[in-house]
Order: C-alpha cells, then structure tokens, then sequence
C-alpha cells in the first residue's frame, strides 16, 4: 500500500480497530499565538498528540461532571417550547433551534457571561475548526476565540481550552443530529403532499425520543467519518498498513455494515450493538450523554408540537459534516 494514497475504512470491525489502535493517531495541531484560533486547536484535546490527551481530556470531563443530562434535557425542551411560542407559520429548525438551543443550554451551564453571544462566537469558531479552512474563515475564528475567552471564567489555558472546546465539538454534530431527528421522527403536515424528491423519513416511529435517536445516529450520522494518521505499521482488515498512511474513517458506511447490522437500511431502534458516530476508543466522545440530552430535549418539543415541512432539505458544504441549512416545521 502506498502511503501517500491513504486507506479508507468501510467495515465496523476495522473502523473501531482504527479507533483503538494506538499506531492509529490524530493528526496533532500546532500551538499558535495566545487567544487566536491556532492557540485553541493546538491545546484542545481533540488534536492533540498522544502525550497530551490524557490531561487535556480529563480536563473536559472535569467541566462536564457537574453538568446533570436530565437538566440539560429540560432547559433545551423549554427553550425550544419558548421559540415556538414566538413562532408564526413555520419555523426553520436550523437557523432559530439547531446551533442556538444546544450551544446556548451548554455555554451557561459552563459559566459563560453572555450565552446569546456565545453562541454566535462558538459557530463561528466551528466553521474553521477542522484543518484546511481558509484564511477569512481562520480570521474570523481569531476573533470570535477572544470573545469566548472574555466571556468564559478564568481558568489556566488547558482547562480554559478544553471547557471551550465542549462548546465548540457540541456545535455542528448537535446540529446536524437534530436535523436528521426532525427530518426522520417528525410526521409530515398532513394537509400538504410532498416535495418532489423529498426524502421522508422511516416512518415516524414512536417511543422514548433518546431511544431513537440511537438509531437515527446509525442511519443518517451528524458526522460522517474521522481521520487518522499511522505512526507504526497496523494491521487493519488483512491488509498490512505502513506508518504514515492517512486514514478515513467512515462511520456512515460502518454503520450499515451488514455483518453487524442486519437490514442496515431499515430504522429499527434497540439494536444491541452501537452506531460508531461518537467514536470509540480513548478519543471516544465524553459529551456523548450530554450532546443526547440536549438533542432529546429539541426534539421532545418538535414531536409534541411540530409537523414536518415539505421539501428537500439543504446541507452545508462539508466532506464529513451532515448539518442542515434550512429545515422547516410547521407547529401545530
């Protein structure tokens, strides 16, 4: 295998091998300037080296702890309820729910002065956050890190990164789950026929909304794949894989891995094996309960109330992303 082509990962079992082998690294960011974009990504603990992970993680958690799930749940299902109580017709669940509810529960839970202008900062901060945005995309982020940083309490620079960087990993995965909540486990209006081309869902099921969202995260992943770097040859899948190959991570098709799953493509919650899309592993996600709460509590309220808008719903531009632009509903 040459290693400058790379290797991507379809099947579950060499998917969470990469995610465990420790051969299989983050591509580590560079430290920057104090307060700038480089700064923050260079000491997060989602791109940091090995040695550093640890620390930087068990930083995150600590944050985390004191952050109950059922409270994030409910505070998210009542500012949901309050922006459809201001709602006319429709509301667009990306732009007025998807980033602001989530983001917003989040960054006052943490202790940010201004969760409204957090929330506006923490987005911009994610639109540059994966390497290879481009230079206006990097500028804005410098400036939205110094408000985060005005906003949040003072706190040594690793902890203050990684209590930030909560905000900013919940951002567009949050979203793009809430999206792919609303458009598979909403029922449509009934009194308008559907879109031309409209996807509609898997036949609006019901049940405990976290318990479907488990397998709304196999079918249709907010994230879509990871990447990883060998530092040592690995053996993945039969195929020996030398040191400095890059790896892509493809949960979406590992999600539907039918060796795993059977009937990949049908919705069928209480599967007992879980869907990759959090990760797994020593760099698995640690807001997985928390970014389900506040997901859940969203989409407890848009059941209750909501019908789904036809149409075809849009998505921004991104190679691993699946968060929507426009998604409409109608309250009832």
């Amino acid at each position: 295998m040459d290693p400058r082509t790379g290797c991507t990962l379809t099947r579950y079992a060499d998917v969470r091998a990469a995610l465990a082998a420790p051969a299989c690294h983050v591509p580590a960011a560079r430290p920057g300037a104090p307060y700038t974009l480089d700064w923050f990504r260079g000491l997060v603990s989602r791109f940091s080296a090995p040695q550093d992970h640890p620390a930087r993680r068990a930083a995150g958690l600590a944050a985390l702890a004191p952050l109950d799930p059922d409270e994030l749940r409910a505070e998210a299902a009542r500012r949901t309820a309050d922006a459809l109580d201001r709602a006319g017709g429709r509301l667009d669940v990306a732009s007025a729910l998807a980033r602001r509810v989530p983001v917003g529960v989040l960054a006052g839970r943490l202790g940010l002065a201004d969760a409204a202008t957090a929330v506006d900062a923490v987005a911009t901060i994610a639109a540059a956050y994966q390497a290879g945005a481009d230079a206006a995309a990097a500028w804005r982020a410098d400036g939205a890190v110094t408000v985060l940083v005005a906003l949040a309490p003072p706190a040594p620079p690793e902890a203050l990164a990684n209590r930030l960087g909560l905000l900013v990993q919940a951002c567009d995965a949050t979203a793009g789950l809430i999206g792919a909540g609303a458009r598979h486990l909403l029922p449509p209006a009934a009194d308008l026929p559907p879109a031309a081309g409209e996807v509609t869902g898997f036949g609006r099921p019901a049940g405990d909304t976290e318990e479907l969202l488990h397998e709304v995260l196999r079918l249709d992943p907010p994230v879509r794949g990871t990447r990883r770097t060998t530092t040592g040859a690995v053996h993945i899948g039969g195929v020996d894989v030398p040191a400095g190959t890059p790896l892509l991570l493809r949960f979406d098709s590992a999600n539907r891995d039918p060796e795993v799953f059977p009937e990949p493509d049908s919705f069928t919650p209480g599967r007992p094996t879980p869907a990759l899309t959090f990760g797994a592993g020593p760099r698995g996600c640690p807001g997985q309960r928390h970014a389900l709460a506040l997901a859940t509590g969203v989409l407890d309220v848009l059941r209750e109330r909501c019908r789904l808008a036809p149409g075809v719903p849009a998505y921004e531009p991104h190679p691993l992303l699946r968060v929507p632009t426009r998604l409409e509903v109608i309250p009832l």
